[in-house]
């Protein structure tokens, strides 16, 4: 059965590479030029402007998927000039006649995925350490993204400020851009200016990707190093890159957790100023993310804390530069991840364990690039709340690439009371990573150390923790080892750990055949283990697992998985008020999951899953439905089922149900429900949210957050605000 399996992912293989006629890791690196405007360009949605014929063409564009390596399948035509004020993006999105378009949300920062939608990425300094992309959908939603380590770490909470309009008719649609330089970051002494550059469609009702610079479907259009370049700029002025962001709020909180509080009326802001061309100071005072979506709430059946996403955008802006720790990706199997272990975390500052926000006096940070260095600083200051003692927070963050494809950092944290107390907890560590080999080899490695004093100020041991990993993921093949080990006590105060005391072994191996099948488009079996064994060597923790992933033509995908799995519990622990006793544990559980096409207007994803557990039984259901109304409303429910059966204990479930209703008047006027019920503690937690960008980075948000006791019937929580911002660039 081995064989005649080997033999068929082989011939899928061999068929897949006769069919593309373009290799694209080996082809040549494409490059452009910009042109500089011969006179004024009004952002209108229509390139009438005669300067726009003046511009080199970019209309050579080659597929991703479905079929890696041909031509697009419609023409594409994009043009980039420049003044001294902005960099100007015009393109013509050809389509046939009767051309309808899939336009999934009107929303800031969107899934472009389940859509069409064009999108552009540029690398200023042509070193993959700062890269700008901007997504746009044929509604004029936009996703920009700022990345940084060749697109391994991304950020797309980054907010850039811009003029554009977009536009539909019968031959397609339009994309006109205006992005102000101080926007973006450059080095402006360069004699020439040589960018890294990508281009991007998407020809969603085919499921096609197809981009100017040849790549395969493995890469994200970030990954700089798989771009052209961009050329043609001269007397290039980043201005000042000074910006001042003020904002006004108005709160009146109500509920029996905040019988005490009374309505509150504050004023702050952030201020932001280019020190260089590639470094930026970001300052902040009396700090408020009362705007912020709240957490939704997770199911935990394991013994182990969950990660939570950062989700404010004074953290967010930057914060690959922070990054420390495991790092993982959405389509490689890594066997650890942000979510296992950050040496900075920053939802350490600001909020309390339970993710109620905690007052912050301000704060500042200095972060980017300068030449081959990636350097990020910052400290914050906390106010007491409560029986919560005020603390200041202080990372240092320093990267270097001496040789090409070797990075080398290290990072400094402490975490420190200010009320008199001698509470303090340092965090440091040094990484090295290497790439090479057309970017298929990977090797990752770190070792971190946290220490400190308790409140009364005794000395805490000096614990540690270290990573090795190496990797190989080509078109083809992919294939991955990992160590890792945590001491007992290693505790990093501004940072997240799942799992200490323990050595971490994992290894897997799959493939990725494209076979040119008439519904299939790409499959992806795969074999991986973990193993976790304690101080003492002892076996903790074994999970072999088989498992298929499968990506369909029409843009939906399935995975089916089956773990042999054992547990050693040393210590009982509760899960939904269940116990699990101490012992040994052998059982086999599984999953299968299926999601549609998300560019539909209805769609919906299921996963099903369940087996042993502990010595009695589980199974889980979890799904979503998600129906859209044109373009302008967008409705998604989703609801989550846990049953777990252990032996002479009562059956416990564990239910979550959520509604989310998105209604867009427009770009600019946005408005949004959600509605999320926990069954286990009987709460309904809602959040209402209105907002209004009146100009570009400048809101007006209008919020009611509240969190309602079911079973009992009153308020916890209840928050109202109105905030006001607006950006004042100099």
């Amino acid at each position: 059965m081995l064989t005649a399996l080997g033999a068929l992912l082989v011939s899928a293989a061999q068929t897949s590479a006769q069919v593309a006629p373009l290799d694209p890791d080996l082809a040549p690196r494409p490059s452009a030029r910009a042109a500089r405007a011969t006179g004024p360009v009004r952002v209108d949605g229509v390139l009438s402007e005669d300067t726009w014929a003046a511009a080199p063409v970019i209309d050579e564009f080659w597929q991703q998927k479905p079929f890696t390596g041909e031509p697009a399948s419609e023409r594409s035509e994009v043009w980039i000039l420049y003044d001294d004020r902005n960099l100007y993006i015009g393109a013509e999105l050809h389509e046939q006649p009767g051309y309808r378009a899939i336009i999934p949300t009107l929303q800031r920062d969107p899934n472009t995925r389940d859509g069409d939608a064009f999108g552009i990425m540029f690398d200023p300094f042509l070193d993959g350490k700062l890269v700008f992309s901007f997504f746009i959908n044929p509604g004029g939603a936009v996703r920009d993204i700022q990345t940084a380590d060749d697109g391994r770490i991304n950020n797309p909470a980054w907010d850039a400020a811009f003029d554009l309009r977009t536009r539909i008719h019968d031959a397609g649609w339009t994309v006109e851009l205006a992005i102000p330089w101080s926007q973006l970051r450059f080095d402006p002494t360069q004699g020439e200016q040589v960018w890294g550059m990508n281009v991007l469609r998407r020809i969603r009702r085919k499921n096609e990707d197809a981009t100017w610079a040849p790549m395969d479907r493995q890469w994200q259009l970030y990954v700089s190093s798989r771009g052209g370049t961009l050329r043609g700029f001269d007397s290039l002025e980043t201005g000042r890159n000074l910006s001042i962001k003020p904002f006004a709020l108005a709160s009146e909180p109500s509920g029996t957790l905040q019988s005490e509080a009374e309505r509150g009326f504050e004023v702050g802001g952030d201020l932001k100023y280019g020190i260089t061309p590639g470094m930026t100071l970001d300052l902040t005072v009396n700090t408020d993310f009362s705007q912020v979506e709240v957490d939704q709430e997770q199911v935990n059946l394991t013994r182990f804390s969950l990660f939570l996403p950062e989700k404010r955008e004074f953290f967010l802006e930057n914060a690959g530069v922070f990054q420390f720790g495991d790092q993982g990706s959405s389509r490689t199997r890594t066997g650890a991840t942000s979510r296992d272990f950050s040496l900075f975390y920053s939802r350490r500052i600001g909020l309390g364990g339970n993710g109620t926000p905690l007052p912050i006096l301000g704060g500042g940070r200095v972060s980017g690039t300068a030449g081959p260095v990636s350097l990020g600083l910052l400290n914050m200051q906390t106010l007491r709340d409560g029986e919560v003692d005020p603390e200041n927070f202080t990372v240092a963050r320093l990267r270097t690439e001496p040789v090409p494809g070797l990075t080398l950092g290290g990072l400094f944290g402490n975490r420190s009371t200010t009320d008199g107390s001698s509470a303090t907890n340092q965090s440091y560590g040094v990484d090295a990573d290497f790439q090479a080999l057309n970017g298929y080899l990977l090797v990752q490695s770190y070792l971190a150390g946290t220490q400190g004093r308790d409140a009364e100020g005794t000395p805490l041991a000096r614990q540690w923790a270290g990573r090795l990993s190496a990797g190989w993921r080509d078109p083809f093949w992919e294939i991955f080892a990992l160590y890792r080990h945590f001491d007992e006590d290693f505790d990093p105060g501004i940072g997240f750990v799942r799992r200490t005391g323990i050595d971490h072994g994992y290894a897997t191996v799959g493939v990725r055949p494209r076979p040119n099948w008439p519904v299939i488009l790409e499959l992806n079996p795969y074999v991986e283990s973990h193993v976790y064994t304690n101080p003492a060597g002892l076996m903790e923790t074994r999970l072999l697992t088989g498992g298929l992933g499968v990506d369909f033509r029409d843009g939906s995908n399935a995975s089916f998985s089956a773990t042999d799995r054992f547990e050693h519990v040393f210590e009982p622990f509760a899960v939904r008020g269940v116990e699990v006793a101490a012992g040994r544990y052998g059982f086999v559980e599984g999953s299968a999951s299926y999601q549609t096409n998300r560019a539909r207007r209805l769609s919906a994803g299921a996963t099903v899953g369940g087996g042993g557990y502990f010595g009695g039984d589980r199974f889980s259901v979890r799904g979503d439905v998600r129906g859209r109304i044109g373009h302008q409303v967008l409705l998604q429910i989703s609801a989550n089922h846990n049953v777990i059966d252990l032996p002479g204990q009562p059956e416990t479930t564990a239910d979550v149900y959520g509604a989310n209703l998105d209604v867009f008047f427009s770009v600019n006027v946005l408005t949004s429900a959600f509605v999320q019920y926990n069954a286990a503690s009987e709460e309904v937690v809602t959040n209402l949210r209105f907002r209004w960008i009146h100009a570009p980075l400048s809101d007006l948000f209008l919020v009611l957050t509240e969190r309602r006791d079911v079973a009992n019937n009153q308020v916890l929580d209840r928050f109202i605000t109105l905030k006001v911002t607006k950006l004042f660039p100099f």
